[in-house]
């Protein structure tokens, strides 16, 4: 396994490097020891990991502790139930590792997954076994999810999705232990664009995975499938009057508030590149709905439902952790030039206090407590999110065989990444970006772009970045 991985950034934007000294800094608190296996627990008052939060986390984290992130991977395959159902999080009690099935938390698991494989140094029994979980899984999923068979699967409780205390779920039990749904509740068994997206997910990955392994025809099998639970969203939860994915109550009628989890399909891949420019154009972007002073509450804020709580509520606020999901939602869709824009937000909203919190006022920006502490630091998803957007705009990621080299401009930085055998380097002076492959020059270039190359530092693309 590749082990030896470094980053280092210097910048001449002050606030910016005030933000990746403290995120580094802070975020090693977070490491935590598993009955002898170091993982990254999502911080900020929360000590578990989460399905939601922490194979994404860890994945991003690679960049500094392969170890960890690795292990954030293997804990929810190693601990997924024999009928499939993969922990919603994993605790650690009275020295035990404790996996919890009491909810789903999301699923933010299967891209990042499948890239450890790359970052990891391709261990063929880890794509192995996260072929069979992810089999499994989704085999769960339609077994056990759609409980009036109408091709669609289901949410039974708020933590199913990660939307604690969200209003649209009505009087729906917070977490739910049961294999069947709850039979008296207003709205839930809810048919979930969230739920749609886990299975799509899953089976886009096994697609990948089927190539990987040298296996064509089970490649298009889950192609196929996957297109299936496309073809279902679009025909079932796509709203085309609103240009956003609804869910359904369990009469099957449309549940009208208009939350960001669009978004969250985006970050999963199952929109329509037709549908989620729709939904881009005219909402994320819309004053009104999304695009506020700090953008992307959970909740449109002219929606009835929409609350500015401050505790921690996924019924308005902007989150960190929507802001983590972001960057792949974006890139997914070919919203790059999104990217360095909501990461100056965030950066701008967190400050030269470095107080890092799970959720900020939409309309001022100012950073919120919430219950869990009364002046809560630390929480992992806005800490990840700032290194990730710096490496994004400022720096590099390598995603499966590719390297993507962020020249956005602005203050003259200079962001570094080692790797197991490679060193890549990127210096920019805010208008021209020289990068470098083990100290030798591949490539120099306007600021203002994404590049993309081999792992040789062979161009092969590039996006704008404004």
């Amino acid at each position: 396994m590749i082990t030896n991985v470094r980053v280092c950034f210097k910048t001449q934007d002050s606030l910016l490097q005030k933000l990746m000294d403290a995120a580094e800094e802070k975020s090693l608190r977070n490491l935590k020891d598993f009955a002898g296996r170091t993982v990254l627990i999502e911080g900020g008052g929360y000590e578990k990991i989460w399905l939601e939060t922490q194979p994404m986390g860890g994945e991003m984290y690679a960049k500094r502790n392969m170890e960890a992130a690795l292990n954030n991977q293997l804990l929810f395959m190693e601990y997924a139930r024999e009928d499939g159902r993969m922990p919603g999080s994993i605790a650690m009690e009275h020295g035990r590792i404790t996996p919890q099935f009491n909810k789903f938390q999301g699923f933010c698991f299967p891209a990042p997954a499948l890239n450890m494989y790359y970052l990891m140094g391709r261990d063929p029994y880890y794509l192995e076994l996260l072929y069979q979980t992810l089999e499994r899984f989704d085999a769960y999923l339609w077994r056990v999810r759609d409980s009036d068979g109408d091709g669609c699967l289901e949410s039974w409780c708020k933590y199913d999705t990660g939307e604690d205390h969200a209003l649209r779920y009505g009087d729906a039990p917070d977490w739910w232990t049961e294999e069947k749904p709850p039979t008296d509740k207003e709205v839930v068994p809810m048919a979930s664009i969230d739920f749609m997206s886990y299975s799509f997910s899953a089976r886009d990955t096994l697609a990948k995975i089927s190539r990987i392994q040298g296996q064509p025809e089970r490649e298009a099998a889950w192609r196929s499938k996957a297109e299936q639970v496309r073809q279902r969203i679009s025909a079932y939860l796509w709203n085309d009057e609103v240009g956003a994915c609804l869910d359904r109550d369990k009469r099957h009628a449309w549940l009208p508030t208009l939350t960001h989890n669009s978004l969250r399909a985006m970050y999963w891949g199952s929109l329509t590149k037709a549908q989620a420019d729709r939904f881009v154009r005219e909402h994320l972007l819309n004053p009104k709905e999304f695009w506020t002073r700090m953008p992307l509450p959970s909740v449109a804020v002219s929606d009835p439902l929409f609350r500015n709580v401050t505790t921690n509520d996924w019924s308005g606020q902007p989150q960190a952790l929507t802001y983590q999901r972001a960057i792949r939602a974006l890139e997914n869709y070919g919203y790059d030039w999104l990217i360095p824009v909501l990461g100056r937000r965030l950066c701008e909203a967190i400050g030269e206090a470095c107080v890092f919190v799970q959720q900020y006022d939409p309309f001022t920006g100012r950073p919120s407590k919430i219950s869990l502490a009364d002046e809560q630091d630390g929480y992992g998803p806005a800490m990840l999110s700032v290194m990730e957007y710096l490496a994004r705009c400022h720096g590099v990621h390598i995603e499966g065989e590719e390297v993507f080299w962020g020249a956005y401009g602005g203050a003259p930085c200079t962001y570094c990444q080692e790797w197991g055998e490679y060193e890549y380097s990127l210096e920019c002076d805010g208008k021209h970006a020289v990068l470098s492959v083990n100290g030798r020059i591949v490539l120099e270039a306007d600021a203002g772009y994404r590049y993309v190359t081999d792992l040789e530092g062979a161009l092969l693309r590039k996006h704008p970045l404004k």
